[in-house]
C-alpha cells in the first residue's frame, strides 16, 4: 500500500489538483505525486517544428530508476518446469509466479513482459541449503514476514524492510551447485536409453516358419504417447548411429493419447540398441543422471506433487534407487502391489522433486510443471548471510504479468516496466526522476475533450515528452485507458517508446487497429551492447527491443524504428549502419526515420569530458563538429551522413517516406512523425551519458 507523504518535494502542495503524494516499497527513493488534471490533450504551438498538432502526456517525469536486478546467471523456474539463466530469458516467455487462491499461495503460469540490463552493487544472499543468489542490495525476496530488501536500516534515510539472518525465504531452494541442465556427454546418453529402453521398449529375437523355410526376426520398438521422449530418444540412437523408422502405433481414445512408434527389424541395429543397453561396472555420475531421466520419462509420473518411479524389474528398481543415492536425493522403496509393480518415491517434497529434474534433465514437460502447486518451504532457507560484494556488475531486471518469479528456487520481486530510457539532466534536476506527476484521471478527462463536436479527430501522438510505457505505466496503467479512449472517439494516434512494456497492450492496440489508424514506432540508437551500456546505462538492449518490434510486426503493425542519434566516428560507420537495418529489417520493421547526434547547452562540456577519457582520439574531431556554442552537427556532415545511409535503407527496404533530421517537412507518416526528433546528449545528476529527444523523449 503506498502511503501519503506531503513533504516530498516542497511546494508541490500547491501543485494544480494535487490529490496526494505517495511512496511505496516497490519504487525506492520515488514519490508519485497524483493530480487530477484539467486537460488531457495537449495542443502544440504552431509556431513549433513537431509534425503533429496534438499530443497527450499522461505523466510528468520519468520513473525509469529502476533498481531491482538479480545476476545474470540467476536460475528462473519457466512454466515447463526447468530452469533457465535470467539473461537467457526473452520477452513473451513463459515462467512461473505466484498467486494468492483461496488460503495459500500457488504456483502459477506467468510472462516475461520486459528485460534489459543495469549496473549495480552486487550482494551474495547465502541460505542454509547451500543456495546463493546475488543481486542488487534493493531487489526484494518474499520472506515468512513478507517482502524485504537485500540491504536497508532500521532508521533513517534507508530505512526500510530488509533481510536478516533471523529470515527464510519462501519457495524451494536450489542447494549448492545449481545448474540449469546436465551435460548430455556420452555417459548421460547411454545412462537415458538404458533407462528408456528398459523400461518402456520392447525388443525381439524369434524365428517365424511357414510352409517354405524359417526365417530368423529381430525387432526393437519403442511406442510412446510423449513425443518430446521419443525425440530425444531417435536423436540420441542416431548419435549412436542407430537409424530407425517411425509410424504412427496406436490411435487416440476417450481416454488416451494417440501413440507413435519408433523401430528398426535389421539384426546388427537391433543387437547394437542391447550392447548399448547393458549396465556398466563402472558407472559414472552423467549416466546416473541420464539413467534416472530416462526410467522417469519412460516409467515416472509426479501426481499431486509426488514423484515417483514404478517397476517389476528389481534391477531397474535397484538402479534407480542407487542413482538418486549418488546425487543424495532423498527417497523410499515402497511395498509391492497386488501386480508386484514396486514405486521408487522420492521424499522432501517441491526442493527433491525440482533438484531430481535440475540434475537429470528429462525430457517429458508435462511431468515437470509445478503449476497450481502450493508454495510450501521444506527446504531450509534461513538467510546464513548477506555479504557485500565491493564490486559493481551487469544485472538483470525483468516483468511479469504475476509481479514476480522464483529465481534460484526462491521467490522474488517483480521489477516493474521502467520507462527504458534514461532521462538527465533538467530543470528540476534529479526531481525529474525521483518526483513522478501521475495524471490518475487522464483517461477520463481524454474521454470528455475527445467528445466535443468541436473534436476533429485530429492525430494523437503519444511518446513525445515522457515515454507512456515508463516504470510509472505498470503500477498506474493508465493507457489502457487513453487507448481506449481514442479508439471509441474514432482518433487515429502513434506511440513513440523505447519500453518494452508495449507488449503488454498489443491485444488491445491490435483491436484499436480494427476501427482507427495505429501506429507504432520503437527508438532504438545503439545496436554495439558495449557502447550502448556508456551511452544509455540502464536500458533495454538492442536485441530486446527489436523483440518487441517483431512482436508489434507479428501483430500486424506497420512498425517504424527511429536510428538516432546516430553518433559520428561512434556509430556513423557503413558496416555498423548496415548491421542495425539489416537487424531492424530481420525485426519485420517497415521504415527507419534518422538523425545526427545533437548537443544541447550545458551537456556538451561534460560530453567532450567524457569522450576524452573513453576515446581521446576523437575529441579534436568533435571540437571541429560541433566548435564553440555551436550544438548541431554541421549540414556538410548531415549531407554525408544522409547519402551513406540512405542508399543502404534502400538495399533493406526500409526507405518508406522517412526523413532524415537535415529535412523537417511538417507533414506526418501514417500517424507518425516522418522526420527525426533531433536529439542530444545530457548530463545526468549521477553523471553518465544518455541521448534524448528535444521534447524530452529519449531516443
Amino acid at each position: 500500500m503506498g502511503v501519503p507523504d506531503a513533504a516530498a518535494l516542497p511546494g508541490l502542495e500547491h501543485l494544480n489538483g494535487l490529490v496526494q503524494s505517495v511512496t511505496t516499497p516497490e519504487f525506492a527513493e520515488m514519490t508519485f505525486h497524483e493530480v487530477l488534471c484539467k486537460s488531457a490533450l495537449n495542443h502544440v504551438p504552431g509556431a513549433s517544428a513537431m509534425p503533429f498538432d496534438w499530443t497527450v502526456n499522461p505523466y510528468r517525469g520519468c520513473s525509469h530508476a529502476c533498481t531491482y536486478c538479480l545476476s545474470p546467471d540467476a536460475l528462473v523456474l519457466c512454466a515447463d518446469g526447468r530452469q533457465r539463466r535470467i539473461d537467457e530469458l526473452t520477452i513473451g516467455a513463459e515462467i512461473v509466479g505466484t498467486e494468492k487462491v483461496g488460503d495459500y499461495r500457488r504456483y502459477v503460469r506467468a510472462a516475461v513482459q520486459a528485460k534489459w540490463t543495469t549496473r549495480k552493487r552486487a550482494y551474495r544472499v547465502t541460505l542454509a541449503d547451500g543456495t546463493e543468489i546475488v543481486a542488487s542490495g534493493d531487489h526484494r525476496f518474499l520472506t515468512e514476514r513478507g517482502w524485504k530488501h537485500v540491504t536497508g536500516a532500521m532508521a533513517g534515510r534507508d530505512q526500510r524492510p530488509y533481510l536478516t539472518t533471523s529470515n527464510r525465504l519462501m519457495g524451494f531452494g536450489v542447494g549448492a551447485g545449481a545448474t540449469s541442465s546436465p551435460a548430455m556427454d556420452a555417459g548421460y546418453r547411454r545412462g537415458y536409453l538404458t533407462g528408456m529402453i528398459r523400461g518402456d521398449a520392447m525388443i525381439f529375437h524369434g524365428e517365424y516358419s511357414d510352409d517354405r523355410r524359417t526365417r530368423a526376426i529381430h525387432r526393437f520398438r519403442l511406442a510412446l504417447a510423449d513425443t518430446e521422449a521419443l525425440d530425444r530418444t531417435r536423436s540420441m540412437l542416431a548419435e549412436e548411429g542407430i537409424v530407425t523408422n517411425t509410424r504412427p502405433f496406436a490411435a487416440a481414445t476417450a481416454s488416451r493419447h494417440p501413440m507413435t512408434a519408433i523401430h528398426t527389424a535389421r539384426r546388427d541395429r537391433v543387437e547394437h540398441i542391447e550392447s548399448l543397453i547393458i549396465v556398466p561396472d563402472m558407472r559414472p555420475p552423467s549416466w546416473h543422471a541420464g539413467f534416472l531421466a530416462g526410467i522417469f520419462d519412460a516409467e515416472g509420473s509426479c501426481s499431486r506433487g509426488i514423484l515417483r518411479i514404478s517397476n517389476k524389474d528389481p534391477e531397474i528398481l535397484h538402479l534407480t534407487s542407487e542413482a538418486l543415492e549418488v546425487f543424495d536425493i532423498p527417497h523410499v522403496v515402497e511395498p509391492p502391489r497386488t501386480n508386484g509393480v514396486r514405486s521408487v518415491r522420492v521424499k522432501g517434497g517441491l526442493p527433491s522433486r525440482q533438484r531430481m529434474f535440475d540434475i537429470t534433465g528429462p525430457a517429458v514437460t508435462r511431468k515437470l510443471s509445478v503449476i497450481g502447486t502450493a508454495v510450501k518451504t521444506v527446504s531450509d532457507l534461513r538467510v546464513v548471510s548477506v555479504e557485500d560484494l565491493g564490486y559493481d556488475m551487469d544485472m538483470v531486471d525483468i516483468t511479469t504479468s504475476t509481479g514476480d518469479f522464483v529465481a534460484n528456487g526462491v521467490i522474488s520481486h517483480n521489477c516493474f516496466a521502467r520507462g527504458t530510457h534514461e532521462y538527465l539532466e533538467l530543470d528540476a534536476g534529479r526531481d525529474f526522476d525521483s518526483q513522478i506527476i501521475v495524471k490518475i484521471n487522464v483517461a477520463d478527462v481524454l474521454r470528455r475533450e475527445l467528445a466535443r463536436p468541436s473534436w476533429a479527430r485530429e492525430p494523437v501522438m503519444l511518446g513525445t515528452n515522457t515515454d507512456p510505457y515508463q516504470r510509472a505505466e505498470g503500477r498506474y496503467r493508465l493507457m489502457p485507458g487513453i487507448v481506449s479512449a481514442l479508439t471509441d472517439s474514432g482518433t487515429p494516434f502513434s506511440i513513440l517508446t523505447k519500453g518494452t512494456l508495449l507488449r503488454r497492450d498489443l491485444p488491445m492496440l491490435t483491436e484499436a487497429a480494427a476501427s482507427v489508424r495505429v501506429s507504432l514506432a520503437m527508438s532504438i540508437a545503439v545496436f554495439d551492447d558495449s557502447l550502448q551500456k556508456l551511452i544509455e546505462p540502464g536500458t533495454p538492449s538492442a536485441a530486446a527491443r527489436l523483440e518487441t518490434v517483431r512482436a508489434a510486426t507479428d501483430a500486424g503493425f506497420s512498425v517504424t524504428v527511429f536510428l538516432m542519434p546516430i553518433i559520428p566516428h561512434l556509430t556513423d560507420s557503413i558496416a555498423m549502419i548496415d548491421d542495425a537495418l539489416r537487424r531492424i529489417k530481420e525485426a519485420g520493421a517497415a521504415r527507419v526515420v534518422f538523425g545526427a547526434l545533437h548537443l544541447r547547452p550545458g551537456a556538451k562540456g561534460w560530453f567532450l569530458q567524457w569522450l576524452e577519457r573513453e576515446h581521446p582520439e576523437l575529441l579534436s574531431s568533435y571540437r571541429g563538429l560541433y566548435p564553440g556554442a555551436s550544438t548541431t552537427a554541421p549540414k556538410p556532415y548531415r549531407a554525408w551522413l544522409s547519402k551513406r545511409v540512405r542508399p543502404l535503407l534502400r538495399v533493406h527496404g526500409l526507405d518508406g517516406h522517412a526523413e532524415d533530421d537535415s529535412a523537417r517537412p511538417r507533414s506526418v507518416v501514417p500517424g507518425l512523425a516522418s522526420r527525426s526528433v533531433a536529439s542530444q546528449i545530457r548530463t545526468t545528476s549521477r553523471g553518465r551519458v544518455a541521448a534524448a529527444g528535444d521534447t524530452g523523449m529519449l531516443f
